[in-house]
């Protein structure tokens, strides 16, 4: 039943579909249209939060890059690449691949948003090498949407920003009502552990299932597409500068340095991964690994190609932002949900609000603020558990990442392929997870 309903989404996906920038900017005029009629705002105005919302997202870009610079770096080391070879031969059937795939991303993700993309993109290349290599045939589209389909679970674990926020103090949501929430009550809850399983187990599934059968195309991994290892050329080192950059000390020094302070950091802070942490991490590992700034300097060379366009387009969804908070479209959005909800509803209500909003603002964070203490609100009146209501939102964010190309940009820079050859596959991952995250707030609700 999946695949025969995967096949005309993925036709329609293939024929219809924008690529990732001209989908920025269709999103940019529907939202302005949409603030115009809906929102308090004019056009003049609308103009200014657009503008004064490009830059808005520049540190986050910045932080992007080097996941995707560091991440990528060090999975051209030779140490990495060959565990990564090791790993990647694994799955030795095309259905195993696919799921293997899928729930090493998924596993990645929950411990922090930034690896699971990182490391989704590179398993997906490597097992899709190491199948050309036995002569397998496996659909190179469908094992990217593996890895990307175990995105959707990244805001139930270690990195979920909406949950994080709700439990530091003197957060937005502490002056909501009146006190933290701690993660033992969100992330940590039984019932959120029980729908991660759940949900990886159906990610899982799903992606088996929708494996090409019989006739069914097959595109496999192009001949020169991978992780393949820069020729770096080693000389012997003449003047004192070559020496320099021939010394293994210049990159163990910093290396070693930034390994102190990761130490001291976890002992202080515990594990509480961010994305500065996960690219200090990627670094120091990067510095430890490398013979040279001369090897590093050719290793980050083979890497910069992954950036571009992502950093391209993030601008565009900064100024969607701007003109979603400053017409007021996004309080308005989940204003309407809460409005008609009921205590058994609230939590699903707060689900699908997160979800459509997702579309337009997709960033964790910033939606949480958004929509959190209108929710958080309504469920002070109904008397619904707040903590449930804090993954609600989250639950959404997540869930329409599957057919929002702003988190999948990274992974496909990495995979090397279009958010038109997977958002086919991914939208039933959408779909299957959608009634996981929606069922498990019915069953709360109804408690």
């Amino acid at each position: 039943m999946l695949r025969t309903l995967a096949r005309p989404l993925v036709a329609g996906v293939e024929r219809y579909l924008p690529g990732a920038f001209v989908f920025a900017v269709v999103l940019t005029v529907i939202v302005a249209v949409l603030a115009l009629v809906f929102g308090d705002i004019g056009p003049v105005e609308l103009v200014r939060a657009w503008g004064d919302g490009l830059a808005g997202l520049l540190a986050f870009m910045t932080q992007v890059a080097l996941v995707l610079l560091l991440g990528y770096t060090l999975a051209l080391t030779k140490p990495v690449k060959a565990g990564l070879t090791r790993i990647a031969d694994v799955p030795k059937s095309p259905r195993a691949a696919y799921a293997f795939v899928a729930f090493v991303s998924a596993v990645a993700s929950l411990i922090s948003f930034g690896l699971g993309l990182v490391v989704g993109g590179v398993i997906a290349l490597e097992v899709g090498r190491a199948a050309r290599r036995r002569g397998t045939q496996l659909h190179y589209p469908l094992l990217v949407a593996s890895a990307y389909s175990g995105f959707a679970v990244w805001h139930m674990g270690y990195s979920a920003t909406g949950p994080l926020a709700a439990a530091t103090p003197g957060s937005f949501v502490e002056e909501a009502i009146g006190r933290t929430i701690p993660i033992s009550e969100t992330v940590y809850s039984p019932w959120n552990l029980i729908a991660i399983l759940v949900a990886v187990a159906a990610i899982v599934g799903t992606v088996v299932l929708l494996a090409p059968k019989g006739t069914d195309r097959i595109v496999e991994l192009p001949e020169r597409m991978g992780t393949e290892e820069p020729d770096i050329a080693l000389t012997t080192p003449g003047t004192p500068a070559e020496r320099m950059e021939a010394s293994r000390l210049v990159t163990l020094v910093p290396g070693v340095a930034l390994l102190v302070y990761l130490a001291v950091y976890f002992a202080q802070e515990g594990f509480d991964l961010t994305l500065d942490i996960v690219n200090w991490s990627f670094l120091a590992a990067i510095l430890l690994i490398v013979r040279s700034p001369a090897e590093l300097a050719e290793l980050v060379g083979g890497a910069v190609r992954t950036v571009g366009e992502v950093l391209l387009q993030y601008p565009l969804y900064a100024g969607i932002i701007g003109m979603m908070t400053a017409s007021g479209l996004a309080a308005q959005l989940s204003g309407w949900f809460s409005d008609v909800a009921s205590p058994g509803t609230l939590g699903l209500l707060a689900f699908l609000s997160a979800g459509l909003l997702n579309l337009f603002v997709p960033s964790g964070g910033g939606q949480f603020a958004v929509q959190a203490p209108i929710f958080l609100d309504a469920a002070d009146s109904l008397g619904v558990d707040p903590a449930v209501i804090t993954m609600a939102i989250a639950y959404g964010d997540q869930w329409t990442n599957m057919i929002q190309p702003f988190w999948a940009l990274p992974l496909l820079a990495v995979a090397g392929l279009g958010v038109r050859d997977i958002f086919g596959f991914t939208a039933i991952t959408c779909l299957i997870t959608g009634l996981v995250f929606g069922g498990t707030l019915l069953v709360l609700g109804a408690g």
